[in-house]
């Protein structure tokens, strides 16, 4: 049950803490396929699940087709980094007979092509699915690392989808196992945090501070320092010369050598070095551009850029960006959040094409020893100094990351509410800036946003 409360001119929404826990509220939105428009999604990320839900919310009566090449529905694939879960029951975000109530299809095949003229999508099975709008949502592939050893011997992993969480699962066992995590970044160091109760986990990154890309070399120490009390070791500026056969077992990986003659011994290598854009499937399309890094160019809508009735979400999407600092540059964001709410984007221009998508501010969290949560982004003008707030030592803090006086992205622990707030100023461009955070502001005294 959730109660409303009035208090000092502001509205306050409280309820049990199982229920505002519960992840997997379902909407109801029983519906007959009426129209005869379809909209055909490929992919089966958050993504998909924004378009599904926007549109039938919002009263689309047209047929729905989700095509997966995963084997499963559409999961809260975050989860899978964080905590190497590989129980689908607790990992997809809605069940079968949810999408039947609202008459969507879901297709378990691998897209292979796409026919822009004829409005034809193909699978690898022999499938043709036509479409009205066909919304491309493929999310990302790891990438591997094109040197010795790796592409050759065993228990040497990436972790995608819940089929690579149950190797690495497998491949762990009863624990004490030495595990190199190659790649300082966010999945990189969660599966780091993930494995290492009963492991020895070590984490090798080129950064001189994990994460540094992203949080910068301050606050990626302060991370590196509450991975650490895990009992995780790092190996920082490092290069990866080379993955060498185990001595017992000549077809699986027994150490991983760096530049500096390091040798590290590992039972499993887990590797945590970024995704590229999955659009494999259009490379070879004389119809559509694809941008230098993969991905599909689009504008605030998500429509494809030179495509009609073709939108483009999720980490394939390279779209403007218009929060703090933005100015309308183009940026690609491999969160969840971010395709989740483009899908709601989507769904809003397919139901009513005339009304102008509203921007949302990019969030996301990590869990790295303690939460840290994210808002906002420095892809597109970068950073030129952090403004560092609270207690590191004791959990709780607050970076904002400024242009300027600008402040475009914050991250911070043990402070969600500041998070909550500041995604809130930034989507209505009402966040302070630099000088008055300085100054000693604190913007939840800002009050609610409007």
């Amino acid at each position: 049950m959730f109660k409303a409360v009035e208090r000092d001119g502001a509205v306050y929404i409280t309820g049990d803490a199982a229920t505002i826990k519960a992840g997997r509220r379902k909407p109801n939105f029983k519906c007959t396929s009426t129209s005869g428009d379809k909209v055909v999604v490929v992919g089966g990320g958050s993504g998909a699940l924004g378009v599904v839900e926007g549109l039938r919310n919002s009263g689309y009566s047209g047929a729905i087709t989700v095509i997966s090449n995963e084997g499963y529905l559409p999961i809260d694939r975050p989860k899978l980094s964080k905590a190497l879960l590989t129980d689908l029951s607790k990992l997809q975000w809605r069940d079968e007979d949810w999408y039947k109530s609202g008459s969507v299809d879901v297709v378990q095949d691998e897209v292979v092509g796409v026919d822009f003229a004829t409005k034809t999508v193909s699978t690898k099975s022999g499938g043709k699915f036509a479409y009205a709008k066909l919304v491309l949502s493929t999310g990302g592939t790891p990438r591997l690392l094109p040197l010795q050893g790796f592409k050759v011997l065993g228990n040497i992993f990436t972790l995608r989808n819940v089929h690579d969480a149950k190797k690495i699962v497998g491949a762990i066992g009863e624990k004490g196992k030495k595990i190199v995590v190659i790649g300082s970044s966010f999945i990189g160091m969660e599966i780091a945090v993930a494995t290492a109760d009963g492991n020895d986990v070590t984490v090798v990154g080129m950064e001189k501070a994990p994460l540094e890309r992203v949080l910068g070399e301050q606050v990626g120490n302060i991370i590196r320092g509450g991975v650490e009390s895990k009992g995780v070791k790092f190996y920082m500026s490092a290069g990866v010369d080379k993955a060498e056969p185990s001595t017992a077992d000549a077809s699986k990986v027994g150490s991983v050598l760096l530049k500096d003659g390091t040798k590290l011994e590992a039972d499993i290598v887990i590797l945590g070095v970024g995704v590229a854009p999955a659009t494999e499937y259009l490379k070879d399309n004389s119809v559509v551009r694809l941008e230098s890094d993969g991905s599909l160019k689009t504008d605030e809508s998500f429509s494809v850029v030179g495509l009609k009735d073709v939108y483009a979400i999720g980490d394939i999407a390279t779209y403007p960006y218009h929060g703090p600092g933005g100015g309308g540059k183009y940026v690609r964001i491999e969160h969840w959040n971010v395709a989740q709410n483009a899908g709601r984007v989507v769904a809003g221009h397919i139901i009513n094409s005339s009304v102008e998508p509203q921007f949302f501010t990019p969030v996301f969290w990590s869990a790295l020893g303690a939460q840290l949560r994210y808002a906002g982004n420095t892809m597109a003008s970068g950073f030129d100094d952090v403004v560092l707030k609270g207690s590191p030592g004791e959990g709780k803090w607050v970076a904002y990351y400024t242009s300027g006086d600008t402040v475009v992205a914050m991250a911070s622990m043990g402070m969600d509410p500041v998070m909550a707030q500041c995604a809130q100023l930034m989507q209505l461009n009402k966040m302070p800036g630099k000088k008055a955070i300085e100054d000693g502001l604190d913007v939840l005294s800002v009050g609610p946003p409007q």
